[in-house]
C-alpha cells in the first residue's frame, strides 16, 4: 500500500520543521491581532463554484467534489477565504462592529500534476481582514506576510505587487486584454483560447511559456484603473515604502481566483524555479457581498507550508530517528532493574523531562550507542554499583541517590 499520488507522509525529523513553522505563523500572526480561525475541511460545492469564480482552473478541473449519501454536493476546501468568509456572515460577526481579524493553518486540496512544494494535498497558513478598505490594512498585510517568512531564515525574497481594479474599471480592462488576446487566438494554447473568449483574465495566470511570452506584450491593468483604485493604490506603494518593504510593480499580475479585486501581491522565492511563489494574497472587496453580506472590503494572504518546509529543508540533515531528542536515557545492567526503571521513567516524565529506556534487553554498551544516537544530554544507569548519572557531554559521572536524581538532572540541565 502507498499513500495517494500527489499525498506524502511527513514523518518524524521533518514534522518539527512543519511545527516550527506553524508555532511561528501563530506567534507573528497574534502580533498583528490575527485571532485563529478553523473551518470544516469540506463544504458545499456552490461555495467554491460562487467566489472562486467558475471558469477558473480550479473549478474546472482541479476541485476534489463528490456527493454525499443524500445526493448533495461536497467539495474538498481548495483554498481558505471562502470558507473563512462563509464563517463570518454564518455566525454574524459583522454584528460585533470593527475590523475583524483571522488567521487559519490546515490541509488544502486540488487535483494538480504533484511538483516539488506542490501537492494536491496541501498546507497554507493564511490571514483574513474583514471589515475596511484603508490602504494602510494592505500595507500591514503584506508587511505582515514578510514578517512571517523573514521570522523562519527566508532569505532571497521578492515581493511583486499590482492592483487589479475594481468593478468600474476592471470591465474596461477586460475589454482591452479581451480585442488584445483575439490578435494571439492561433498562438494561444487551448485552455487560454476558451479562457480568452470567457475570462481573458485568467489567460494572465497561465504558466505556459508560450502564453506567458505573449501576455508579456497585454496591455497593463495599472492604465485602466478609475481615479479611485489609483489614488488607493498609490497609498498602498507609499505605506510600503514607510514600513521599509522593498517591491517591484508586476502590471499582469493577477493571482489564480476571481474574488479579487484592487491590490495583488505575490513573494516569491529564488531557490524554487519555476512554482516560485511561496505567499500571495490581495483585496477581495466583492466577496461578502456575492455570498450575500453586506458590502464589506478584505484583505489577506495565503502561504504554502509545503514549499516553504521544502526552501527551510535545503541543506539540513535530517535525524534518523525525528523528533526532538529525550534529555535522559535510562539505560540498566540487567532485567532485574526493569520496574526500577520504569517508575524512575514515570517519575521523570511525570516533572517534566523527557526520558527514554532501553525495552529490548540489550548489552549496556548496545544501550549507550543507542543513547549516543538519540542525542541525549545525560544517561542514568541502574545496577549492582547503584545509580550512575552520566553527563553525555562532558563525559562525566556521579553516583546519586534516587531520591535526588529529579533534582539533579533538572540542575544539571540549568547549568
Amino acid at each position: 500500500m502507498k499513500a495517494p499520488r500527489g499525498t506524502r507522509d511527513v514523518l518524524p525529523g521533518e514534522t518539527e520543521k512543519w511545527q516550527k513553522i506553524e508555532k511561528i505563523a501563530r506567534r507573528v500572526f497574534s502580533l498583528y491581532n490575527y485571532g485563529e480561525i478553523r473551518t470544516p475541511i469540506f463544504e458545499d460545492t456552490s461555495l467554491f463554484e460562487r467566489s472562486i469564480g467558475a471558469s477558473t482552473d480550479i473549478v474546472e478541473k482541479e476541485m476534489y467534489t463528490f456527493l454525499d449519501k443524500k445526493g448533495r454536493s461536497l467539495t474538498l476546501r481548495p483554498e481558505g477565504t471562502a470558507g473563512v468568509v462563509r464563517a463570518y456572515l454564518e455566525h454574524k460577526l459583522y454584528s460585533r462592529g470593527g475590523l475583524e481579524k483571522f488567521f487559519y493553518i490546515g490541509p488544502f486540496f486540488r487535483y494538480e500534476r504533484p511538483q516539488a512544494g506542490r501537492n494536491r494535498q496541501f498546507y497554507q497558513v493564511g490571514v483574513e481582514a474583514i471589515g475596511s478598505d484603508n490602504p494602510a490594512l494592505d500595507a500591514e498585510v503584506i508587511r505582515l506576510s514578510l514578517d512571517f517568512l523573514n521570522s523562519l531564515g527566508l532569505k532571497t525574497l521578492q515581493v511583486s505587487l499590482n492592483s487589479i481594479g475594481c468593478s468600474a474599471c476592471q470591465p474596461v480592462y477586460r475589454n482591452g486584454l479581451q480585442e488584445f488576446l483575439e490578435k494571439h487566438l492561433e498562438e494561444l494554447c487551448d485552455d487560454c483560447r476558451e479562457r480568452a473568449r470567457r475570462n481573458p483574465l485568467r489567460v494572465l495566470d497561465c504558466k505556459r511559456e508560450k502564453c506567458i511570452a505573449i501576455v508579456e506584450d497585454a496591455p497593463a491593468t495599472l492604465d485602466f484603473l478609475c481615479p479611485s483604485c489609483k489614488t488607493h493604490f498609490e497609498s498602498v506603494r507609499r505605506y510600503l515604502d514607510v514600513l521599509g518593504t522593498i517591491y517591484e510593480l508586476s502590471p499582469r499580475l493577477v493571482r489564480g481566483l476571481d474574488y479579487y479585486t484592487r491590490t495583488t501581491f505575490e513573494i516569491v522565492h529564488s531557490g524554487l524555479g519555476a512554482q516560485n511563489a511561496v505567499a500571495g494574497g490581495g483585496r477581495f472587496d466583492r466577496l461578502i457581498e456575492e455570498f450575500g453580506g453586506k458590502p464589506t472590503p478584505a484583505v489577506g494572504f495565503a502561504a504554502g507550508v509545503d514549499r516553504i518546509a521544502l526552501i527551510m529543508g535545503k541543506g539540513e540533515e535530517k535525524s534518523a530517528r525525528g523528533g526532538n531528542a529525550p534529555i535522559v536515557y535510562i539505560a540498566t545492567a540487567g532485567r532485574e532493574y526493569l520496574e526500577e526503571c520504569i517508575l524512575l521513567l514515570n517519575d521523570l516524565r511525570s516533572s517534566g523531562v523527557s526520558a527514554e529506556m532501553d525495552y529490548d534487553g540489550r548489552s549496556l554498551k548496545s544501550q549507550f550507542r543507542v543513547a549516543d544516537k538519540l542525542g541525549v544530554r545525560f544517561a542514568i544507569i541502574l545496577g549492582q554499583e547503584g545509580i550512575i548519572l552520566r553527563d553525555m557531554r562532558k563525559g562525566e559521572q556521579k553516583e546519586v541517590k534516587r531520591e535526588e536524581i529529579i533534582d539533579g538532572v533538572k540542575s544539571c540541565i540549568m547549568t
